[in-house]
């Protein structure tokens, strides 16, 4: 193993001035904060806005010979980083092990100021070392993260320790039969309450969508969603599956007895001083009740119409629709399309004291004050269609119903709509065009579709090249031809290294692709003759919509996202 060299803090100041990296101003101010040469000089260095973190110790790593490393928790393995250094020892000499290969242990540190503890390592462990130099504040997540998991899982498994594999519920698929009372973990015991902490705090860090609790045999998977894209995190004694499920649903407001049924539920927190909404969904399933729990950033579900991702001409065609006094708005597309997001924004929008804004949703997804919420339950008759019939009465100027799942939700829609109220929806469609003939397909009448239905908007999430290591890029002519981008001028393609910011995918963030469809004089004469989708879409283009593909096409074009990622949120679109 290298060993790490004792750094000669009197004269590393010099040493980054003459490499570029601290000015003859910043020496002058470093001169005035820091009166003798001791390790205090990295924070220093730091903390006043010197020099970066990553540009420090890349430059301590050229100078010591040791190579830099970034850390994403989420391509390290938890069992060997846990399992091989105490969290006490990796707190106090700032070492993790990385990575292992063989008989040897990959070790990433930042501690120059006394590095034997670390150069010791070899003999502790009997393995040879790999040593790598990384940021403090990377080693300190992955300390908080996995140490901190680590300490209640620990504590958690230790007390149900006396439980044999009889005592596991393991769900529908397969049951144990036995005559004991089983001694198991409370949702209310503190070893289980910090460990859904934990897993909470470590999904806000990691800006996940999404965290699954998956039962398997054996284990339980815990895995986050990163824009669109899910990662394994954990892997969870199979025993704690069942105590932190209740405490789960303890806090989402569930009934923990119920275990045969689809549950939902939500939880309201708070991450760095800000609300954060989490839905809650538990399903039964082979090995017992999986659960998924989305987390809704107010910052992004009620943003400016302006962030969501539309182009000029398409945003203002959408302000025209949403500032109408009446008429049925649609906003359609796949689970996961960013459909909520659009629809909140646009309330928020249209929020003033002048305008009353109700809402029917199942669930509700975001509480706020802003508008007036109704919740559906269809175990007291309170359905999308009942609860449109009654709003009538409360004098309202914008609805907005949740999702049209039926005809009876379609006509009330339209019957509100009819009256002289802006209402807004959505439907599980892949297009504009096809959404106008899946309301047709319900059984609305095509004269009252024809007359009520302003807009459709249709929309896709595509991930967003990361600022951090972008790079200008030539794609292969094979797949511009694939792309149909082949022989377009004026584009600027662009693609991510990968680094730290972007955990090495390239891909940092989502913006949304649209396709906005106003509904024309001659659109709306072909949906009164209930006209076949084909002919919807090629009229409305004619009119001056352009297509999902072609606004995708747009954006790849400025370098906001790749060909391979338009190609993959638009395919079977024309």
């Amino acid at each position: 193993m290298r060993s790490i060299p004792r750094l000669d803090f009197a004269a590393l100041p010099g040493r980054l001035e003459a490499a570029g990296l601290l000015s003859r101003q910043g020496m002058e101010r470093l001169s005035r904060l820091w009166q003798s040469p001791d390790p205090s000089l990295l924070g220093i260095l730091v903390s006043r806005g010197l020099v970066s973190e990553e540009a420090l110790y890349t430059f301590l790593s050229q100078q010591s010979g040791i190579p830099f490393r970034n850390l994403d928790p989420l391509e390290l393995d938890y069992e060997l980083v846990t399992s091989s250094l105490p969290g006490a020892f990796a707190q106090r000499n700032h070492a993790v092990v990385v990575g292992s290969n063989e008989d040897r242990l990959m070790v990433a540190t930042c501690n120059f100021t006394d590095p034997r503890p670390v150069e010791d390592l070899p003999h502790l462990l009997g393995k040879e070392i790999e040593l790598y130099i990384s940021r403090p504040t990377d080693i300190a997540k992955v300390i908080r993260q996995f140490y901190g998991l680590h300490s209640s899982i620990v504590a958690a498994a230790r007390e149900v320790g006396t439980m044999s594999d009889e005592d596991v519920d393991l769900g529908n698929l397969e049951r144990y039969v036995s005559s004991e009372t089983p001694g198991g973990l409370e949702p209310t015991d503190r070893p289980i309450v910090n460990a859904v902490n934990h897993l909470l705090q470590y999904a806000f860090e990691e800006r996940a969508s999404d965290i699954h609790l998956e039962p398997h045999r054996e284990h339980t998977v815990v895995r986050l969603r990163i824009d669109g894209v899910l990662h394994n995190v954990y892997s969870l004694p199979r025993k704690l599956h069942l105590p932190i499920l209740s405490r789960v649903k303890m806090i989402a407001g569930m009934n923990i007895a119920e275990k045969r049924r689809p549950q939902d539920g939500r939880i309201r927190t708070h991450f760095e001083g800000k609300p954060v909404e989490i839905r809650s969904s538990t399903i039964p399933a082979a090995f017992g009740e999986k659960a998924v729990l989305r987390i809704l950033d107010p910052g992004i579900l009620m943003q400016d119409l302006s962030g969501l991702g539309f182009e000029e001409d398409e945003s203002g065609r959408y302000g025209r629709l949403v500032k109408s006094a009446m008429g049925l708005l649609l906003v359609t597309g796949p689970t996961g399309s960013g459909k909520t997001t659009t629809l909140y924004s646009t309330l928020t929008a249209l929020s003033t004291t002048e305008k009353n804004i109700t809402t029917i949703e199942d669930p509700i997804e975001f509480v706020t004050d802003e508008f007036n919420q109704i919740a559906v339950q269809p175990a007291i008759d309170v359905t999308f269609s009942t609860a449109l019939r009654h709003i009538l009465r409360q004098d309202p100027d914008v609805i907005m119903v949740g999702e049209i799942r039926d005809q009876e939700t379609a006509r009330s829609a339209i019957r509100c709509a009819l009256t002289g109220h802006l209402v807004l929806s959505t439907l599980h469609t892949n297009d504009t065009a096809s959404s106008a003939v899946r309301l047709l397909d319900m059984g609305v009448e095509p004269f009252l579709l024809a007359s009520t239905l302003i807009g459709i908007v249709a929309q896709r999430l595509v991930r967003v090249v990361c600022d951090e290591c972008a790079e200008v890029w030539e794609p292969p002519a094979a797949l511009l031809a694939t792309a149909g981008l082949a022989g377009v001028q004026g584009c600027s393609f662009r693609r991510g290294r990968g680094c730290r910011a972007c955990r090495g995918t390239g891909f940092k963030g989502r913006t949304a692709v649209f396709e906005v469809m106003e509904v024309t004089d001659r659109v709306r004469d072909a949906l009164s003759r209930s006209a076949p989708s084909g002919e919807i879409r090629r009229l409305a283009v004619e009119d001056g919509m352009r297509t999902l593909r072609s606004n995708a096409a747009r954006k790849v074009c400025s370098g906001a996202t790749t060909p391979g990622e338009m190609m993959a949120v638009t395919m079977g679109l024309e």
